[in-house]
C-alpha cells in the first residue's frame, strides 16, 4: 500500500538472460540467502534485518534496500511471506525502470503488487486488496491467509503480460494498454506504461505493520 511512511527493499538484477551463469530454464535461483542481506545497498534512516530466516519489512523506520545488479524480465517471481499479526501491509515492487535514487520513486514508475488483506481499514476498495497492481487492477480473488500464515506469491512477467497467483489462485491478469479507471489524485499511483524489464523491491510499511520474506527467488521463462 501506498502512504507517505514506506520502508521499501528493491531489489536491482540484472536480466534473467545476464544476472546469472546458465541455468537450467525449470530451476529458480534464490535472490535472498535466508542468513544475511549480502550484496544489498541501503538507502535511508531506516533499519533493515533477517530474523529467523527471513527478511523483516517494515517495524525499524524507512529506507531503501536494494540488490546491486540490475532488471529482470521475462521469468517468474517467486516470493514467500509472513504478516506477523492478523493483516499486515508491505507490498513487492516490479517494473522499475531506473535504479532507484530514492524511496518512493518506484510507487510511481513502477506498479507495486500489494499485501494487504483488508484495504477498506484505508478507506479503499478490491483494486487494493493483496495481489492487485495497487490502483490499477481489480481483484479476480481473494486467497491470501490471514498472519501467521505462509502466503506463495508467483508473478508472471511475460513482456507486457503480468500476471499473479497466490496460493495457487489468479488474482491479477494485466497487459499494458487494458481499461483502466480514473486515478485518485494524491492517492493512487501515476499512470503510464511500465517497462518490460525492470527493477524489483519489496516494500515496508511502517512500525506497526510488519511483514516477513523468507523466499525471494527468480526462474526465467522458457524460450519461444
Amino acid at each position: 500500500m501506498v502512504r507517505n511512511r514506506l520502508l521499501i527493499f528493491i531489489l536491482p538484477l540484472l536480466s534473467v538472460s545476464l544476472s546469472f551463469k546458465p541455468i537450467d530454464e525449470q530451476k529458480w535461483v534464490s535472490l535472498f540467502n535466508g542468513k544475511n542481506l549480502d550484496g544489498w545497498k541501503l538507502i535511508g534512516e531506516g533499519q533493515m534485518r533477517v530474523e529467523n530466516g527471513a527478511i523483516k519489512a517494515g517495524g525499524e523506520g524507512t529506507g531503501l534496500l536494494y540488490w546491486t545488479g540490475g532488471k529482470i524480465g521475462n521469468c517468474v517471481l517467486h516470493v514467500v511471506y509472513q504478516m506477523q499479526h492478523d493483516n499486515d501491509n508491505s507490498g513487492v515492487f516490479i517494473r522499475i525502470p531506473i535504479e532507484p535514487r530514492e524511496e518512493e520513486m518506484p510507487i510511481n514508475y513502477g506498479y507495486e503488487i500489494n499485501i494487504d488483506d483488508h484495504p477498506e481499514r484505508w478507506g479503499e476498495d478490491d483494486y487494493y486488496v493483496t495481489g492487485t497492481l495497487y490502483s490499477f487492477t481489480r481483484a479476480l480473488a481473494k486467497p491470501g491467509k490471514r498472519g501467521p500464515q505462509w502466503n506463495t506469491m508467483d508473478i508472471t512477467l511475460n513482456g507486457s503480460h503480468t500476471v499473479v497467483v497466490l496460493n495457487g489462485i489468479k488474482v491479477t491478469d494485466y497487459t499494458e494498454g487494458d481499461p483502466l479507471r480514473e486515478r485518485r489524485p494524491k492517492m493512487d499511483s501515476e499512470r503510464g506504461a511500465r517497462p518490460d524489464e525492470g527493477w524489483i523491491g519489496l516494500q515496508g510499511y511502517s512500525e506497526k505493520e510488519i511483514v516477513f520474506f523468507k523466499e525471494v527467488a527468480v526462474r526465467p521463462l522458457p524460450k519461444k
